[in-house]
Parts: C-alpha cells; sequence; structure tokens
C-alpha cells in the first residue's frame, strides 16, 4: 500500500510540474511565487535536444481536391447523429 500511495505521489507531482510548465515558462511567462522553479525549467528545456518541425520550414501542401465541400445532395446540420 506505501508502495501504491509513493508512486501516486511521483505520479501527481510529475504533472503539476508538466502544468507548471506548460502554462508559464513554455509561453516565456515567469512562474508567480516561485521564480527558481520557472527558470530550473527554462534551463532544463533549452539544454534538451528538441527537434525541428518540417512544417514551420517547408512549404504547405496544397489542399486535396474537394476538401471541405459537401458531398452532392447532403446538407450538413451539424449534428452527429
Amino acid at each position: 500500500m506505501l508502495v501504491i500511495a509513493l508512486v501516486m505521489l511521483v505520479i501527481l507531482v510529475v504533472a503539476a510540474l508538466v502544468v507548471t510548465f506548460a502554462a508559464f515558462p513554455h509561453r516565456g511567462e515567469e512562474v508567480p511565487a516561485a521564480r527558481w522553479l520557472g527558470e530550473a525549467m527554462t534551463r532544463a528545456a533549452d539544454a534538451l535536444p528538441t527537434l525541428e518541425n518540417p512544417d514551420a520550414t517547408g512549404p504547405q501542401p496544397a489542399p486535396q481536391k474537394g476538401a471541405g465541400q459537401e458531398a452532392p445532395g447532403r446538407k450538413d446540420t451539424g449534428s452527429l447523429f
């Protein structure tokens, strides 16, 4: 039982760190009341290797023919059913 509680505590701490990173340093803002945490997260993110986004630098693909158009004789009602 103790092992399960410790694992759950670790999971909650990691989840809190991920949410904090996504909410503040990832957007370029400082973490309120914990400046040291934001600085540590920024240093860690800068130190990690990242992959370049090929979609951001390369040409965008041409839209497919007929994409975004309704089928003939069918009206979109906006309902899933």
